[in-house]
């Protein structure tokens, strides 16, 4: 074992206060060469009753990665609103961490989903350490449920857990323009993404108005904790648990037409919660 003396010590921290005052005063940027999936603004147009977002992002996946990049345009009234689901992606070989997005479920079995991200550039893998200390912008990146389902249960080979969420119809649509309004701030005034404080959980805790709690940090149990706020129904966690694991059907949904995946998948949701 090595043992710093006085001197070393002194060097170190010096190096780790450059580190923390360097990230503290260096603005984010939109002007990077970002990762492809992460590299467009959303553009939101927020009405009184209604609102659009481009580009929706709806890129679709085999195994080996990536087949088509894809872009469409989303518009729809507030009123036409009817559910919000929540999903949680956990991190292979941890109970711990874990990556949550929404899917907003509108008339007509149409969904429109929201990812929250670190902003990576093009050679940059993201590292939890390192979003402690400012090293990514923050990315809302919003998309088909195709598009942010089959990315992680067919192209990430990773478990997808998807859950109804028991909030009002008036909370539904608060939660949705609060996201809008944030997506929006962004295209003008960009921010960082932080493991700690701005990560995918914390996100979407901020705009639902929760106080804050471990699990939006340590979300891999995420759900768990919802659950036992009443905002996942069930009887028991393990059943709710249970049932929202939906990896294999989406596997499976992959390779059926695209244009009938928000109907084909919302009425297995609907049959697997009794709706």
């Amino acid at each position: 074992m090595v043992w710093l003396g006085a001197p070393q010590w002194r060097t170190t921290l010096a190096c780790l206060a450059s580190v923390v005052l360097s990230s503290c005063v260096t603005a984010p940027r939109a002007d990077r060469e970002w990762s492809p999936y992460l590299a467009h603004t959303a553009q939101v147009e927020l009405a009184a009753d209604r609102f659009s977002v481009a580009p929706v992002s709806d890129w679709s996946y085999e195994r080996a990665g990536p087949i088509a990049q894809t872009y469409s345009e989303a518009a729809y009234a507030l009123d036409a609103l009817r559910e919000v689901w929540f999903v949680l992606e956990p991190q292979p070989g941890s109970q711990l961490a874990g990556h949550t997005l929404l899917l907003f479920e509108f008339e007509g079995d149409q969904l429109l989903g929201l990812t929250i991200e670190g902003r990576l550039e093009a050679d940059e893998r993201f590292s939890p350490l390192a979003g402690i200390w400012n090293a990514y912008e923050l990315s809302y990146v919003w998309a088909s449920a195709r598009d942010l389902l089959t990315r992680r249960a067919v192209m990430l080979d990773h478990e997808v857990f998807v859950y109804p969420v028991a909030i009002g119809d008036e909370q539904k649509r608060v939660l949705l323009t609060r996201l809008l309004q944030r997506t929006e701030a962004l295209e003008t005034r960009p921010r960082y993404y932080n493991t700690l404080f701005s990560n995918c959980t914390n996100e979407l805790a901020k705009a639902a108005g929760f106080s804050w709690a471990p699990a939006f940090i340590v979300n891999g149990r995420s759900d768990e904790y919802l659950f036992r706020r009443g905002i996942i129904p069930g009887e028991s966690f393990a059943q709710a648990h249970a049932r929202s694991d939906v990896s294999n059907f989406i596997e499976t949904l992959n390779a059926a037409p695209a244009a009938g995946f928000d109907a084909a998948l919302l009425a297995e949701l609907r049959r697997r919660n009794g709706a």
